[in-house]
């Protein structure tokens, strides 16, 4: 019994695999966020540059 209880505290698998998922998620987030600036950025872009085209 004791050595069930010893492996059952030495076993880190499943807060590896959460510490996984938490960096996976951020990296998500971040993408998310920069990549929606950078639309937005380059849409006022192009509309700049049509409006001046069509001068």
């Amino acid at each position: 019994m004791k050595k069930l209880f010893s492996k059952i505290r030495n076993n880190e698998s499943g807060a590896t695999a959460i510490e996984y998922g938490l960096i996976a998620a951020l990296i998500a987030v971040v993408l998310i966020t920069s990549l929606g600036t950078l639309g937005n950025n380059m849409s006022n872009r192009f509309n700049t540059i049509g409006t001046s085209i069509g001068r």
